[in-house]
C-alpha cells in the first residue's frame, strides 16, 4: 500500500524526494524534531510535545513556533493517519527545519516541516517483559549548553552511541556529559533506584527534557513517590537496585543488566501500572 508523508501541509508519497540540496537540516543540522505516539486515535501528551517544540524553536531562533501548538499536532497527525488508512498504535516524527538559503548565516528564520507516520506493534505503554542489557558509551561526551535539553537535528553522538550498541550487542547505551556524569541513553531518559530513592539526571546535566520523563515524574509525585533530580556518577550503576529508562514511544522500560550487575524491576512495574492507569 502506498504510504504518504505530510510536507509543509502537502501530502506526498513517502518515496518521493522532497529535501533539496539547500535544505538547512541536511547541510547544517539546522532543525529539531519530536517523536510522538498515537493510541486509539488519540495523540498522547500533545500539549507537552507542543510546549517542548515551541521552546526548542525559540532557542534556535526559528519562526513559526506559535503556530505549531497542541491543535496543530493533533490535527496534522490525525490527517496523516487517515490519509495512510492507519489505525491502532502509531508513531509520528515531526521534523522542523529552518527554511531558505544561506551558508552558516541563514537568509531567513522561517521554518518548514515534514511529518512521517508508521505503525507500532505494542498497545499503550506495556512494560517490557525482558529486561534490557546496557553499557556506558564514553568515547564522546555530550556537551552541556542551552540546546542540550532539546531534540535537535545535530545527533551524531547518538548515531555513534548506536553503532557502539550494535557492535557490543546491547539493547541501549548510556551517554555521559562533558563532566563525566550520567546524562541519558541513546533515545531515553535515565532513572536509577538507589537506597530506596529514585534519582534522575537533572536537566542541568545536559539531558533532553523528555516528555515521558516529565509525565513519569508527575505521575510518581501525584501518587506520593518522590523522584530526585541530581548529578549522578556512573559508579551508581554498580550499586543501584533498579535502573529504567523512559521515552514518549516506549513509556517505561526496565534494565536487567549492566556488566555483571543485575537489577530488579519492582519500582518500574509500579510506575508502569500507574502510567497506564493515568492514560
Amino acid at each position: 500500500m502506498q504510504q504518504f508523508i505530510l510536507y509543509n501541509d502537502e501530502f506526498m508519497t513517502a518515496d518521493q524526494p522532497v529535501i533539496s540540496s539547500q535544505n538547512r537540516a541536511f547541510k547544517y543540522g539546522d532543525g529539531l524534531f519530536e517523536s510522538m505516539k498515537m493510541y486509539n486515535g488519540k495523540l498522547m501528551f500533545a500539549e507537552q510535545h507542543a510546549d517542548r517544540l515551541r521552546a526548542g524553536m525559540t532557542a534556535l531562533k526559528m519562526e513559526g513556533g506559535a503556530l505549531m501548538d497542541e491543535y496543530f499536532l493533533r490535527q496534522k497527525t490525525s490527517e496523516l493517519a487517515k490519509k495512510n488508512k492507519l489505525k491502532g498504535t502509531l508513531r509520528f516524527r515531526l521534523s522542523v527545519y529552518r527554511a531558505g538559503d544561506g551558508l552558516y548565516t541563514p537568509d531567513t528564520n522561517k521554518s518548514g516541516y515534514l511529518l512521517e507516520c508508521s505503525t507500532l506493534p505494542e498497545d499503550g505503554y506495556e512494560l517490557n517483559k525482558r529486561g534490557l542489557i546496557i553499557d556506558v558509551y564514553d568515547d564522546i561526551a555530550k556537551p552541556v549548553n542551552k540546546l542540550s535539553n532539546y531534540k535537535t537535528s545535530s545527533a551524531l553522538i547518538y548515531v555513534l552511541a548506536g553503532l557502539f550498541k550494535k557492535q557490543q550487542r546491547l539493547d541501549d547505551a548510556f551517554l555521559l556529559n562533558q563532566h563525566g556524569f550520567l546524562c541519558e541513553s541513546i533515545s531515553s531518559n535515565i532513572f536509577v533506584v538507589y537506597d530506596k530513592q529514585i534519582y534522575t539526571p537533572a536537566l542541568s546535566e545536559g539531558c533532553v527534557g523528555g516528555v515521558m520523563r516529565n509525565v513519569v515524574m508527575h505521575t510518581a509525585r501525584t501518587n506520593g513517590i518522590n523522584i530526585v533530580e541530581a548529578q549522578l556518577n556512573p559508579e551508581v550503576l554498580k550499586e543501584a537496585e533498579e535502573v529504567f529508562i523512559t521515552n514518549a514511544i516506549g513509556g517505561i522500560r526496565w534494565i536487567m543488566g549492566y556488566g555483571k550487575k543485575r537489577y530488579f524491576n519492582e519500582v518500574s512495574k509500579q510506575l508502569s501500572a500507574l502510567l497506564n492507569a493515568s492514560i
